[in-house]
């Protein structure tokens, strides 16, 4: 009985140490499944966003590159707008026009006659200017100072030739050309200053010349008419003042085949109406102007 005993304490004793070792088996086999399922989500996880982040980022950058190159391309079209302006500025500029057509026109100094109409012998200075009828090649022009208190009256007789521009100035016109100037003295007999010599006359009653070099012509009325022997030269420009007044006048003669006799017959009229020159006197003095005019400022010489 003692030795069944002992074998069964031996047996009893074998089963709990045969139970231990199966049974941490089995937790170690239990942990690691688990230990291998946690990390391998966790590792994908983290490597898929890091994906989406870094693409995403990267669409970003590009996106605005391509804003900046649309807003570079925008700046050079609008450059090329304001280049634009200046351009349609410079084609708006009259000045640049009108000298253009100045200069065109006193190229054509070789045409005798510059007027559409022969039967329109003269005109007004400054209407022609303003009508764009002024002529360019050669012409005459007649002005008139007349006083507001007596008979004492001025007048010139301008010509001219090859002229490159006229435009407006002060109160009056400017002519870029050269030319001649002559003029005409009516002196009433009850002028005052008879003596004095008419260079050296008041404003208004003066002309750039002494008695020497005059031509005097003493009317049946007693007054009298001084002619200048010569006319006076002008270079490079010349002025022609506006008239002041009701009866004062500014005109331009046209060259044509009977220029002279135009002239003649305006100056017999206009001293006879307007200074009350008697009508033999005019006319005589009218010729004599004339006759100057044909041999000291034709269009002979230098205005060919």
């Amino acid at each position: 009985m003692a030795t069944i005993k002992k074998t069964a304490k031996k047996t009893a004793a074998k089963k709990p140490a045969a139970k231990k070792p199966a049974a941490k088996k089995t937790t170690a086999k239990k942990a690691a499944p688990k230990a291998s399922s946690k990390k391998a989500p966790a590792a994908k996880k983290p490597a898929v966003k890091k994906t989406v982040v870094k693409t995403t980022a990267a669409k970003k950058p590009a996106a605005k590159a391509t804003a900046a190159k649309k807003a570079a391309v925008k700046k050079p079209a609008a450059k090329t707008t304001a280049a634009k302006k200046p351009a349609a500025k410079t084609t708006a500029a009259k000045p640049a026009i009108k000298k253009a057509a100045a200069i065109k026109t006193s190229q054509a100094v070789s045409k005798p006659v510059e007027v559409v109409d022969a039967n329109i012998k003269l005109r007004d200075l400054f209407d022609a200017y303003t009508q764009g009828k002024l002529p360019f090649a050669q012409g005459y022009i007649v002005s008139s100072f007349f006083s507001d208190t007596s008979a004492y009256s001025i007048y010139e007789i301008v010509s001219y030739a090859g002229v490159k521009e006229i435009f407006a100035v002060g109160e009056g016109l400017q002519f870029v050309s050269g030319g001649k100037k002559l003029h005409i003295l009516v002196e009433p007999d009850t002028y005052h200053f008879k003596s004095v010599e008419p260079v050296s006359r008041a404003e208004g009653e003066r002309i750039p010349k002494r008695f020497n070099e005059l031509d005097t012509y003493i009317t049946k009325n007693q007054n009298r008419i001084y002619i200048a022997k010569e006319p006076g030269e002008t270079t490079g420009s010349f002025t022609v003042l506006k008239p002041k007044g009701a009866i004062n006048f500014a005109v331009v003669f046209y060259q044509l085949p009977d220029l002279f006799e135009s002239l003649a017959a305006f100056f017999e009229e206009s001293l006879n109406r307007q200074r009350k020159v008697p009508q033999s006197d005019a006319k005589k003095v009218a010729l004599q102007v004339v006759d100057i005019l044909k041999k000291t400022m034709s269009f002979e010489g230098e205005y060919q």
